[in-house]
């Protein structure tokens, strides 16, 4: 089964309880991804979990320490953990711009899949950059070069558009998510999926490799329970990380 590196989905929350004239402060640490991350190793793939504020130390910094993967997951974290590891931005000294090693990855026949949230694309803000990274080349999509949220509070079904072998037999329509990225498909892409006319799901290839796009969450808040509950979601997760490690379905 492949090997998959995932990275992001994790944050820490720092809160200010204002009590009348005093106040104190409480910190949170969270990880998001965990459904995701059962629904892979469910299916047995080998899964590898790198948090976001561990990228420095864990995300490979050599394209040879890629070779360890088969498919690398991008989820809601942006691309200065990629590109602004400690030694440069404290002290200036050079270092690897993991986001270009990612696409000489996927050149040389790995996968790429990138997930969405406030902090991949170009995100809240425009604040995650994707576009104005390296790796921008070898997704599916071009990204805006502003905030990018599409934001669904009442909740939109996605819909299957296009046929392969990643959605085949899902269904038309998904359960309701509350969000997404806005993106454009690239020409040479494929779109599989919508969600409030928006693309949702987009696959394609870079050089030798396959990448791919799911612009919402795996996780709340913008896929709220019933699509983490929903039958098609183990499978679907299966299916493109097969799909982007070069196996056949």
């Amino acid at each position: 089964m492949p090997r998959v590196l995932v990275v992001g989905e994790s944050w820490f929350t720092y809160t200010v309880h204002q009590k009348g004239f005093d106040a104190f402060h409480t910190a949170e640490y969270t990880e998001g991804g965990g459904v995701f991350l059962d629904a892979l190793r469910s299916r047995g793939h080998e899964v590898t979990y790198v948090p976001s504020h561990e990228i420095p130390s864990r995300v490979p910094g050599s394209a040879d320490a890629f070779d360890a993967y088969d498919v690398v997951v991008i989820s809601d974290v942006g691309a200065n953990s990629f590109q602004l590891p400690p030694e440069t931005f404290n002290r200036s000294v050079p270092a690897p711009d993991r986001s270009e090693l990612v696409r000489g990855f996927v050149e040389r026949g790995g996968g790429v899949l990138m997930i969405g949230g406030y902090l991949t694309f170009s995100g809240i803000d425009a604040r995650a950059r994707w576009g104005r990274s390296p790796l921008a080349a070898a997704l599916p999509v071009l990204m805006l070069d502003r905030d990018d949220r599409v934001e669904l509070p009442a909740g939109a079904a996605p819909e299957v558009v296009g046929e392969h072998p990643v959605v085949r037999g899902l269904g038309r329509s998904w359960p309701a998510l509350l969000g997404l990225n806005e993106v454009t498909v690239r020409p040479e892409a494929s779109l599989l999926a919508e969600c409030a006319g928006h693309p949702l799901l987009v696959v394609g290839g870079h050089g030798a490799g396959r990448s791919a796009a799911f612009t919402s969450d795996v996780a709340p808040h913008w896929a709220p329970p019933p699509f983490l509950a929903w039958d098609g979601y183990a499978e679907l997760w299966d299916r493109l990380v097969r799909w982007l490690a070069g196996s056949e379905l």
